[in-house]
């Protein structure tokens, strides 16, 4: 999620510190306005400055925390769940923007989704079925199996967690949102996202 206003994401998590998502700092303003802040975490915090009351003439101030955990039934259940969306963005993102066939990384617009059983033989829309492909061994695939059309899978499809999807769908992590996302990931996992963001 890109954050253009210069300011970090904030790192929500739900009660039991299941990371949730990723919010501007004006969203974690509303949660401590609200008084929806259950506990917070992480080393960083900041503070942004409202209006001048009339009466006192005292300016408003919140100081948001890095990481916070939000109360209540404010995560909706479809946020929830534990296996992030698939979308193209996220998929490249998971392959390193790297085409499963020929090797070779590319820019967004040239790649695209492959479903390594395709769709036509009964093939599914899910993360353990789909690789990234550039544009010209998709359509030398075509739909066919990577078997039938003699072609190499060379690397192989796997389920993100919240945790790594949360880290692949922000740039810009602070330490401590990336520490506390980190012990979520199995340390094999974590050398691919320590690669990816070298």
């Amino acid at each position: 999620m890109p954050n253009s206003s210069g300011h970090p994401l904030i790192l929500t998590l739900d009660m039991h510190g299941a990371p949730h998502r990723w919010v501007t700092w004006q969203h974690a303003c509303f949660y401590y306005a609200k008084n929806l802040v259950a506990w917070v975490a992480g080393d960083h915090s900041f503070t942004y400055l409202g209006g001048t009351c009339r009466d006192t003439g005292e300016r408003s101030s919140i100081t948001v925390d890095s990481i916070i955990a939000i109360r209540g039934k404010t995560l909706a259940a479809r946020h929830r769940s534990a296996v992030p969306p698939l979308n193209n963005r996220e998929l490249f993102h998971r392959d390193r923007h790297t085409c499963a066939y020929c090797g070779h990384e590319y820019s967004f617009i040239r790649l695209t989704r492959d479903h390594i059983l395709p769709v036509s033989q009964g093939g599914r829309d899910l993360w353990m079925n789909v690789v990234t492909a550039c544009r010209h061994c998709n359509q030398r695939k075509s739909g066919r199996t990577p078997e039938q059309a003699g072609m190499e899978l060379l690397y192989a499809p796997y389920v993100p967690n919240k945790a790594e999807f949360l880290i692949l769908s922000n740039r810009n992590i602070l330490a401590d949102q990336m520490d506390f996302l980190a012990a979520s990931i199995s340390p094999d996992r974590m050398d691919r996202f320590k690669a990816l963001r070298a």
